[in-house]
């Protein structure tokens, strides 16, 4: 198996996850004002919350357009931003935005969100690809639907 990522029909899994995902959605939308709040709603306790908070994901069944946010940190190197957004590119991902800190000690840390409804490769193989660039570490996925 190449990837780490599985596609699995939610009958299966523990009812902890989808309330992750619903607590996370009620956050997002504004209808809650803290984690606190959310996870009360939902029924689930805060440490349940962050344990799966970044590694469980709703898939959207809209298709036109799928969208993944990814965070690395880079050297404060010239060239290395145009270097990811390259190797983004010649996966068939569109950048959406792109947020990033000041360099502090020669490091930045960026945060991507990109369109991958055209990938050519799956998700975990551009993770690794960007995280083997030089100058390139702590290569995560913090959320895709």
């Amino acid at each position: 198996m190449q990837s780490k990522y599985l596609l699995v029909d939610k009958s299966i899994l523990p009812s902890c996850f989808e309330k992750v995902i619903e607590a996370r959605a009620l956050i997002t939308s504004g209808k809650v004002k803290d984690v606190s709040e959310a996870v009360k709603q939902v029924g689930i306790s805060r440490s349940t919350y962050y344990k799966y908070k970044d590694y469980v994901f709703a898939t959207n069944t809209d298709t036109e357009c799928r969208k993944a946010v990814i965070s690395l940190t880079l050297s404060h190197k010239a060239g290395l931003l145009g270097e990811v957004l390259g190797i983004l590119s010649s996966h068939g991902a569109n950048i959406l935005t792109i947020t990033q800190n000041l360099p502090v000690n020669s490091r930045a840390h960026v945060v991507l969100s990109i369109d991958i409804s055209h990938m050519t490769y799956d998700m975990d193989t551009t993770l690794i690809r960007l995280n083997k660039t030089d100058g390139v570490s702590n290569t995560k996925l913090i959320a895709i639907e």
